[in-house]
């Protein structure tokens, strides 16, 4: 387990299978995407701010199921879902089921200071519009993946100087899903959550059954005992429960890095403070390691 740290960051792009041809594509988005956060730590910068630069990189690489990269539903439409969360107020801002907007994560943001949590959608769109936010055409967030089944979700943990922690989510649907439908990503206690006083943690995998453990939540609740690992560890066995694949990020309220997965491979990058920035895609049987 890494030693406490002034600041942290990790990427995951999806935990999902990964043919060996695009292992090294997903390596280098994660780190791509990891030093556009840890630029802004370094720099004194808040952990928000690091969280919604890492998953705009994500969501602007075709390698990845998020923002330009979504794939159809059912009805061939583009539902996109994304959320970050301040673990300093615990504020949400989430979208889901949105269709024109070119980056949901940055939406999300916007939302932190409303009222509402999550907005879904045409209203999440018009929010977007009064915002300010970038809006395009939902064809224009289509990539073609031959063999690719489109799943999955993009996320970052960041910790800043400040001791403040944020997670972000981001997924371009599931690829002929049920119209309407939301996963786990844009859902604070299912596919995030951050907490000051704990950690911060951010989900992949299949999203019911994320929902239905409330698994961000139930590793939030670890992670107030255990070191991350253990805590992931814990989470893995709450999940069996119902079945399906996960990939953990988590980084705690002392900067310990750490994540773990029981999918085929698992995209993750991550860097603290005094150590270099490291990019894995992992299989399953390397699933628990030392991030130091």
């Amino acid at each position: 387990m890494s030693e406490p740290s002034p600041w942290a960051i990790i990427v995951h792009g999806g935990a999902k299978a990964i043919p060996p041809e695009q292992e090294q594509a997903h390596r280098d988005g994660c780190l791509l995407a990891l030093a556009a956060g840890q630029a802004i730590l370094e720099a004194g910068g808040s952990a928000l701010d690091a969280v919604e630069m890492a998953v705009r990189a994500l969501e602007d690489d075709p390698t990845f199921n998020a923002g330009y990269g979504a794939v159809p539903n059912a009805k061939g439409e583009i539902e996109c879902d994304a959320a970050i969360m301040d673990g300093q107020t615990l504020a949400v801002g989430g979208v889901a089921a949105v269709q024109r907007l070119r980056h949901p994560i940055s939406v999300a943001a916007l939302m932190l200071p409303e009222a509402p949590v999550l907005l879904m959608g045409h209203g999440a769109e018009c929010f977007a519009r009064e915002h300010d936010g970038e809006l395009c055409e939902s064809g224009d967030l289509v990539v073609e993946r031959p063999g690719d089944p489109g799943c999955d979700t993009v996320g970052c943990v960041a910790l800043d100087m400040n001791g403040n922690v944020a997670a972000g989510t981001s997924t371009g649907g599931l690829t002929g899903c049920h119209q309407g439908r939301v996963g786990d990503s844009p859902l604070p206690g299912c596919g995030l959550y951050a907490d000051n006083a704990v950690g911060g943690v951010s989900l992949s995998g299949d999203g019911e059954s994320l929902i239905r453990t409330t698994l961000a939540a139930r590793l939030m609740h670890s992670l107030e005992a255990l070191p991350p690992g253990e805590a992931i560890a814990a989470a893995l066995v709450r999940l069996a429960r119902v079945g399906g694949e996960a990939g953990l990020i988590v980084i705690d309220a002392d900067g310990r890095v750490d994540w773990g997965h029981n999918s085929a491979q698992f995209a993750v990058a991550h860097a603290r403070a005094g150590h270099p920035a490291q990019a894995f895609v992992n299989r399953a049987q390397d699933a628990q390691k030392d991030p130091s």
